[in-house]
């Protein structure tokens, strides 16, 4: 796996800090933090498909 430097405040590096348990890589913290936005994310969608009735039952198939 290739590496690269991305620039962040060090207010962030602190807030990325206290995500991780110790020994945790920044990587392995940032992926974890994305991985559940996605799953928010879908989370989010799925309540607003519900809100909105946009499904088909399956007795409508």
């Amino acid at each position: 796996m290739s590496a690269t430097t991305i620039a962040v405040s060090s207010e962030t590096k602190e807030l990325l800090r206290q995500f991780g348990e110790k020994g945790e890589s920044y990587n392995n913290i940032i992926r974890k933090l994305i991985k559940e936005a996605g799953w928010k994310k879908l989370d989010n969608r799925w309540n607003k498909i519900l809100e909105n009735d946009e499904f088909i039952s399956l007795d409508k198939l």
